[in-house]
């Protein structure tokens, strides 16, 4: 299993919300760039970010704050937020970025996944983020009507093959991961490529994770308040040839 540390961008620093709250953020560093090169220090290999800006807008406000953290870590980078036309997607994928993840648009315009599949295959995930067993839009704050695995079904046919998995109830909660989901998932779509997502908060939460067969986990508030040590978490999954870096 891959882990995952999440840089969320906000004004160009690297925050959290407190279950998609946007009136409860905290800031934890003012210099993303400086957080990224932490994880590759500590032996990551991702990084996961999110444009939290972007997922309410539609834009891409923290663009050259990613292109930066790319540039100076030369990690494999994941993008989403706010990703929700063909112009977004090759913004990052010209800049370098290794994979672009769909939201909103997924859910909205399962033709432009298609189409974003066609151009540029494997880099394009999808992003299934969970509001009381809905998939949530708009940056969290909508909720639409289709359920998760009607979802991730709609988005293994159209040929998405990398799908992150969030429990919006259990993000920046410290308070464990929904593993009865994600074994659910897994069981459900055994060729699809899960990444677990919220409340991942302790070593005991990423091995069992692991232990599912789960492609990889997100690793968030945990690391930033100290609950989990990335380079020993590093140590404590096994993974196989990692993803190249752009």
């Amino acid at each position: 299993m891959y882990l995952f540390p999440a840089i969320d961008l906000y004004e160009g620093k690297a925050v959290r919300l407190y279950k998609g709250d946007y009136n409860q953020l905290t800031v934890y560093n003012d210099d993303p760039a400086a957080v990224a090169k932490d994880f590759a220090a500590a032996g990551a290999k991702h990084i996961h970010i999110v444009d939290l800006e972007g997922a309410k807008s539609g834009t891409t406000p923290n663009l050259d704050t990613v292109i930066r953290i790319k540039h100076q870590s030369g990690l494999f980078c994941e993008i989403g937020g706010g990703v929700r036309n063909m112009a977004v997607v090759k913004a990052y994928m010209d800049a370098g970025i290794d994979r672009v993840i769909l939201g909103t648009a997924a859910v909205e315009d399962p033709e432009f996944v298609r189409e974003a599949v066609a151009a540029y295959g494997d880099k394009i995930a999808v992003g299934v983020d969970l509001k009381d067993g809905y998939v949530a839009v708009k940056g969290w704050t909508e909720q639409s009507t289709k359920d998760a695995t009607s979802f991730c079904r709609e988005m293994q046919t159209i040929g998405v093959r990398t799908v992150i998995v969030t429990d919006i109830s259990k993000d920046g909660a410290m308070q464990g991961t929904n593993h009865a989901l994600y074994r659910d998932l897994q069981a459900k779509f055994p060729s699809l490529q899960i990444v677990a997502s919220g409340g991942v908060s302790s070593m005991q939460d990423v091995e069992k994770l692991a232990a599912t067969g789960l492609y990889g986990a997100i690793i968030g508030k945990a690391y930033y308040v100290g609950a989990i040590n990335l380079k020993e978490a590093q140590g404590r999954v096994t993974n196989p040839n990692p993803p190249q870096s752009g």
